[in-house]
């Protein structure tokens, strides 16, 4: 079993922000599949799927972001799924707009929602697909990640969204370093 976790923040408020990539990508995914969101378990949203024979959970966790890891470490526990068969997918303020990276055994690199998920999993030894939103200095970090993006931004995001439709499936078939050489990109 595979557990897919978007990140970001409940509430029509945080729709189409920064910090919300994580879930406007599993959104996207779960959308273009002609499912839904539509299940509800330890304090997440939830989705099942089969890929190639294999069952795959999306969750978008309903804690807000700072408290992501309790919601993880539930589905991990009652699933007992592989810590090697996680993937957690999130912004990046270092990373350039639009840019995607996965990475493996990572810091968290200052992201409060990761950093909750390794202190509740015990360990940063997960894949994570990283998704730049740049990082506008002249504004407060928190004001940046939580405001919405421009039209143009919106734009670019839903042609990653497209770009990244298949990466489930690539996720339940390829290992990390396929997915690097597939994925990664400025």
């Amino acid at each position: 079993m595979k557990l897919i976790v978007g990140l970001g923040n409940p509430g029509r408020e945080y729709n189409n922000t920064r910090h919300n990539v994580g879930f406007q990508l599993l959104d996207y995914i779960v959308f273009s599949k002609h499912l839904s969101f539509s299940k509800e378990k330890f304090n997440a949203s939830y989705v099942e799927m089969m890929v190639k024979g294999e069952k795959v959970l999306l969750i978008k966790p309903l804690s807000y972001m700072n408290l992501s890891g309790s919601v993880v470490a539930k589905f991990v526990s009652f699933y007992k799924i592989n810590i090697n068969d996680i993937l957690v997918i999130q912004d990046d303020l270092d990373m350039n707009f639009g840019r995607i990276k996965f990475v493996y055994d990572s810091s968290c690199g200052g992201h409060n929602g990761i950093r909750d998920i390794e202190r509740c999993l015990g360990t940063k030894k997960y894949a994570r697909l990283k998704i730049g939103i740049a990082h506008d200095k002249t504004i407060d970090t928190k004001d940046y990640v939580l405001g919405s993006f421009s039209k143009e931004e919106q734009q670019e995001l839903e042609n990653i969204d497209q770009y990244l439709e298949n990466v489930v499936e690539d996720f339940c078939s390829m290992n990390l370093e396929n997915l690097m050489s597939k994925y990664n990109r400025k």
